[in-house]
């Protein structure tokens, strides 16, 4: 409040208007805060440029390109290989054709191809 010799401070009016406006404003923050945690963008992704349905554009978070994301599923799919090796799974890969397969011709099945081993049927 004004001291009682100088007259020119705000009347009641503005006084209750100012009191309004920042009850405003600080209302309007609140929801601010709340929406951005409904939505978990922090702090510095925001500063980067995210906002809802954005991604950062820099930044651990920010959107890969189309370039880095096929990279990225290649050494993926590498380091999948070198798992699978390493459990001592292999992976089946087709057999090389042979010259006589290529050209077509078929090799008659000879008896030996055709016998059954009998001693381990169970």
């Amino acid at each position: 409040m004004p001291s009682v010799k100088n007259p020119n401070g705000p009347s009641k009016n503005r006084l209750a208007a100012a009191r309004a406006s920042a009850r405003k404003t600080s209302a309007k923050q609140l929801s601010r805060k709340t929406r951005e945690a409904q939505h978990k963008i922090s702090k510095a992704d925001a500063s980067r440029g995210a906002r809802t349905g954005l991604l950062p554009t820099s930044g651990p978070n920010k959107a890969l390109s189309a370039k880095k994301a096929r990279k990225l599923e290649r050494k993926m799919g590498y380091a999948l290989k070198r798992k699978m090796e390493a459990e001592g799974e292999v992976e089946m890969k087709d057999v090389a054709e042979t010259k006589d397969q290529k050209k077509g011709k078929q090799g008659t099945a000879t008896e030996d191809d055709m016998a059954v081993d009998t001693d381990n049927i169970s």
